[in-house]
């Protein structure tokens, strides 16, 4: 049963306001996934170290200072962190709300794709970018789907 290089038979195309609206739920994943990345990351830094700097948040995203220095701005008026002089940057409530949600999903992508056999090294690479974009039923279905093996 080698499906590796099968093509899939092709659905017919759902009513129109059905199709959209995965293709919104794709863009809104998008657009929240980079502030869930900065959040999480700010959490585990502060978990490591009691500090996140602008270095190193732009050391582990691999990005340049100036993006991350924009991207605190964001956070900043968005409420999920606040930055003091001389300091690093710290979660508000918000901020540590978001970072809770967005590592639940990670981990539970990351265990599922575990069980599945995927290595731990694709596994963690792989959930970086499915958590953003899991619907709160698949995360259960992979809950159920592990508990049940």
């Amino acid at each position: 049963m080698a499906l590796k290089n099968r093509p899939v038979p092709r659905e017919p195309l759902p009513d129109a306001d059905v199709h959209s609206e995965g293709f919104r739920q794709t863009r809104e994943a998008r657009r929240s996934a980079l502030v869930e990345d900065y959040v999480e990351l700010i959490a585990d830094l502060i978990e490591d170290g009691n500090e996140a700097r602008q270095v190193d948040i732009a050391a582990r995203l691999g990005v340049a200072q100036p993006t991350v220095a924009k991207m605190l701005t964001r956070l900043c008026a968005d409420g999920l962190v606040s930055r003091k002089p001389y300091r690093g940057v710290f979660l508000t409530e918000a901020g540590r709300k978001v970072a809770q949600e967005s590592r639940i999903r990670h981990q539970t992508v990351e265990a599922f794709l575990r069980s599945l056999g995927v290595s731990a090294e694709t596994a963690r690479i792989d959930a970086e970018g499915i958590e953003h974009h899991v619907s709160a039923e698949t995360l259960e279905a992979f809950r159920k789907a592990m508990t049940a093996r």
